[in-house]
C-alpha cells in the first residue's frame, strides 16, 4: 500500500485536469489519470507528473458509463494503492447558443456527463474511502450561479446540480470521515472555449471580470490542491469560487 495520496482526476488530460495533476504530483500525490480520447495529450501530461517522480497510470474511458467508471477505480487501486483522493473534474458544454435552439443529443451528453459522471465516481470513491476516509473535489463553475444564458443555460443546470451534490454529500460522508467540496471556476484559458465553437470568448470577457482578465488552469489547481490538503482538514461542503470576481 503507498503511503503517499492516491489521487484519481478525471478529464486529466488538458485543461484544469492536467494542471491539476501536475499541481498534486507536485505536493505528493501519485496520480489515476483519467481521460476520454486524447491519447497524446494524457501522456504528455503523465510525463510531467511523473518527472516530479510522482507514480501515474493513465485509464482512457468514458466517466459517463458505469463500468469505465470502475475500471478507473480498479486500476488505480490495483497499480498505486488505496483511493485517498478524487478530483471530478471530467465535463463538457456543447455548442454555444440559446436552449431553445440545442440539439436533444447535447443536452443529453451535458447531463451525463457533468452530473451523471459525477455521482458515478462520487458512488465509487465513498465506497473506496468508506474505511480510509479522504477527500473529494467536484469541479463545478461559476455558471451555476450566473446562469449563462445565451451560451449554455443546460450547462449552467448541471453546474448547479454539482453545488448540490457537494453540499449533501459532504453532509452525508463526514461521519466516515470523507470531507466533500468544490471549486467554481469563472472563466479559464483552456481549449475547452474553442471546443464549443468560440475561441476568444475568454478575452472578450475579460470586461466583465473584476480582475479583468480570465484565469489559469493553475489557478485553480492550487485552488484544488488546498482543498486535498490537510490544510483544509475542517473544511467540507464548501464551494471555493475561483473566478476573478465575476
Amino acid at each position: 500500500m503507498s503511503l503517499r495520496p492516491v489521487t484519481v482526476v478525471t478529464g486529466g488530460g488538458r485543461g484544469i485536469g492536467a494542471a491539476t495533476c501536475v499541481r498534486l504530483a507536485a505536493d505528493g500525490h501519485d496520480i489515476a489519470l483519467g481521460y476520454v480520447r486524447d491519447d497524446a495529450a494524457a501522456d504528455a501530461t503523465a510525463a510531467l507528473v511523473r518527472a516530479t517522480g510522482a507514480r501515474c497510470v493513465t485509464v482512457r474511458g468514458d466517466t459517463s458509463t458505469e463500468c469505465a467508471v470502475e475500471r478507473l477505480f480498479d486500476i488505480a487501486g490495483a497499480e498505486l494503492g488505496v483511493v485517498t483522493g478524487l478530483v471530478n473534474n471530467a465535463g463538457v458544454t456543447g455548442p454555444l447558443g440559446r436552449l431553445a435552439d440545442a440539439r436533444t443529443e447535447d443536452l443529453r451528453r451535458v447531463v451525463e456527463v457533468n452530473l451523471l459522471g459525477h455521482l458515478l465516481c462520487c458512488r465509487r470513491a465513498a465506497r473506496d474511502m468508506a474505511e480510509t476516509g479522504g477527500a473529494i473535489v467536484n469541479v463545478s463553475s461559476a455558471a451555476a450561479t450566473l446562469g449563462s444564458p445565451g451560451e449554455y443555460v443546460h450547462y449552467a443546470a448541471t453546474k448547479a446540480a454539482t453545488d448540490a451534490l457537494t453540499l449533501g454529500l459532504a453532509k452525508e460522508l463526514g461521519p466516515d470521515g470523507i470531507r466533500v467540496n468544490a471549486v467554481a471556476p469563472g472563466v479559464i484559458e483552456t481549449d475547452m472555449h474553442a471546443t464549443m465553437g468560440d475561441p476568444d470568448r475568454p478575452t472578450r470577457a475579460a470586461a466583465t471580470i473584476p480582475l479583468g482578465r480570465a484565469g489559469l488552469p493553475e489557478e485553480v489547481a492550487g485552488a484544488i490542491a488546498w482543498l486535498l490538503s490537510p490544510e483544509a482538514s475542517y473544511t467540507t461542503g464548501a464551494v471555493l469560487r475561483v473566478s476573478g470576481g465575476r
